[in-house]
């Protein structure tokens, strides 16, 4: 499997469609694969332009007070990364330099900021949703996009550290989220036979760290509140997921204190577009030449 994988983005650097940083899962992405990820989120906000309420995006930090709440680091701490930064003054400054010019570990000489990498593209529209005080009958239905960070190098391409995710979230009732998530299950299954990328629609869990983690993943399959659209980029027999349809219950509307219409938590769901894995599964089915792609394909994306 890793000679597949690190075939792949050898191919992808040799292509020009990727280029290499030096470290694992960060690379910078050729004009022809920004314009693929482009046409691909018209193409995704094609589907749902007339249900959504609002639409934001959002910068790659959020703010720590909001990350702790969140509880991100509870269930993912092997994934986050928190923003540090010099705050001393000039002989602290002679310090920092000393440790460079000698080859020592100076990050000793930064300090945690007010700052948190984002690692999940909904987080920061919660507390947004708390603010504005309860939630019409209606819900919200927010269309979102954000770079996430998550600590996971890898020479699997489909596995960056920093990444784009375009989401929709729905917040309301559980019948309303329940029936969004559904709905866009059929959408994706549309959106994926469009693009002609092989795909299979499987239950799934998130990555929860440790032994308590285990128990949360194996509750959160058993109750189905994860599934994957799995496509195969860096291997056939294990997909990557590129779509994820999530149903959190009234767990965030609890934690985040977002209220329906009628003072109850609100229930809360997601889809999420992982847009640089949707874009490696079209160079990877199709080719490198975005021209040669098929006409289906092309009118999909480029209309």
């Amino acid at each position: 499997m890793m000679d597949v994988q690190v075939s792949f983005l050898d191919q992808l650097f040799s292509e020009g469609v990727l280029y290499d940083s030096g470290v694992d899962g960060l690379y910078a992405r050729s004009g022809e694969f920004e314009e693929v990820i482009s046409r691909f989120e018209t193409f995704a906000l094609s589907y749902g332009k007339d249900e959504i309420s609002e639409a934001m995006v959002f910068p790659p930090g959020m703010t720590m007070q909001n990350f702790e709440t969140s509880g991100y680091m509870k269930s993912f701490p092997q994934l986050a990364g928190t923003v540090h930064a010099f705050c001393g003054n000039d002989h602290d400054h002679m310090g920092l330099l000393q440790c460079i010019a000698a080859g020592d570990d100076w990050s000793k000489h930064q300090k945690p900021t007010q700052v948190a990498l984002t690692p999940a593209a909904c987080y920061p529209l919660y507390p947004i949703l708390s603010r504005r005080g309860p939630l019409g009958e209606d819900g919200a239905y927010v269309a979102l996009q954000s770079y996430c960070f998550r600590h996971e190098p890898s020479r699997d391409p489909a596995r960056m550290q920093m990444f784009r995710m375009r989401e929709y979230v729905r917040a309301g009732s559980a019948e309303q989220t329940m029936a969004f998530r559904e709905t866009w299950k059929k959408r994706g299954e549309d959106m994926m036979k469009r693009l002609e990328l092989p795909h299979h629609v499987d239950v799934a869990n998130d990555p929860f760290f440790g032994r308590a983690g285990k128990i949360m993943a194996s509750g959160q399959r058993e109750q189905e509140l994860k599934f994957e659209m799995l496509v195969p980029i860096t291997s056939e027999e294990n997909p990557t997921a590129c779509m994820s349809f999530n149903y959190h219950m009234d767990n965030f509307g609890k934690v985040w204190d977002i209220r329906q219409a009628d003072g109850a938590p609100a229930h809360t769901a997601c889809v999420g577009f992982g847009l640089e894995r949707l874009a490696l599964a079209l160079f990877r089915h199709h080719g490198f030449d975005t021209a040669r792609w098929p006409e289906g394909v092309r009118s999909a994306l480029w209309g």
